[in-house]
């Protein structure tokens, strides 16, 4: 998944956030295919041990500004309904993400699919 990243073959991006020289969260994220300026966010974590501490929230800032620096137009994220993905979509509300749409069960059975958007 990181080859073409890191022999210059991509236009993803990856990034981290570093506490105490060791890995405290990262994001992944790459360019909407047939769209100009769209950019989907496909992975952001935190340790469970770091979570709350606004990593989250900075590793996005981040992605953000560079986005934004770039003249890309919109960030879009996915993630799921299920209800301990609360936490999550809440977190993205909180950054001025906009719940775009739903699709029912699209993951699986019962796990819908919550796409947020958010105009850089």
């Amino acid at each position: 998944m990181i080859a073409p990243y890191l022999d210059h073959q991509s236009q993803d991006k990856w990034f981290v956030c570093q506490k105490n020289d060791r890995a405290a969260g990262f994001g992944f994220c790459s360019p909407e295919q047939f769209t100009e300026g769209t950019w989907n966010l496909y992975a952001i974590a935190v340790r469970k041990n770091k979570q709350g501490q606004g990593i989250g929230a900075t590793l996005m800032k981040y992605l953000e500004n560079t986005l934004r620096k770039e003249g890309q137009r919109i960030l879009i994220v996915d993630t799921s309904g299920c209800a301990e993905f609360e936490r999550t979509r809440k977190f993205y509300l909180k950054l001025g993400y906009v719940h775009e749409s739903t699709i029912r069960e699209f993951w699986g059975e019962g796990d819908d699919k919550v796409t947020f958007w958010k105009k850089l």
